[in-house]
């Protein structure tokens, strides 16, 4: 079994927690703009990668809000976390700053091969990360992994590219606070 180092700060992703990040089944990402509310938001499925130490992507499905999205238009700060809920205690935390790639801009061609193809994939979040942090997650429960919800995919599949658009429009389009997303500029 892997041993990880608890309580340290890192410059990068080192191949050991790179097998943790591929390990693992939910993380959850935090933004805030410099005054609102902070977003913090699980994410699962196959939709997270690790392009080098220094830089991840992942894929943002379609949800009943875009606040990532809205939040890095205004300030590119972000927070990535994985728990260990089996097998040795960790938490890893990803810093860094991040870039919003919509459909409609050319990196979204240039990236999304490297993901599933899903109906209502929404962003793709580019993070260069800036510092990574362990810490010893002793007080995280083990909890038992029992598959992927199909919810979202069965729902956007049924939907379609058209109604998913119409969806954004309802919904996608500004934050709680009311600002902007970026989702159709």
């Amino acid at each position: 079994m892997t041993r990880y180092t608890m309580g340290k700060k890192m410059d990068q992703i080192t191949p050991e927690l790179q097998s943790f990040i591929k390990e693992q089944k939910i993380f959850f990402v935090a933004t805030a703009m410099a005054e609102g509310k902070v977003n913090l938001s699980p994410k699962g499925m196959d939709t997270f990668r690790v392009l080098s130490p220094k830089r991840v992507m992942w894929l943002n499905l379609t949800g009943s809000g875009n606040e990532t999205a809205t939040h890095l238009k205004f300030s590119n700060r972000i927070t990535v976390m994985f728990c260990a809920f089996e097998g040795k205690p960790l938490i890893l935390r990803l810093y860094g700053t991040a870039r919003v790639y919509h459909n409609y801009n050319k990196e979204w061609s240039q990236y999304a091969s490297l993901f599933p193809e899903y109906a209502g994939s929404r962003q793709i979040i580019d993070i260069e990360i800036d510092l990574v942090q362990s810490s010893c997650g002793m007080a995280v429960p083990f909890m038992d992994y029992q598959g992927e919800r199909e919810a979202l995919r069965v729902w956007a599949d049924k939907k379609g590219n058209a109604k998913i658009n119409d969806y954004w429009k309802e919904k996608n389009t500004e934050s709680l606070d009311g600002y902007p997303s970026g989702i159709f500029e």
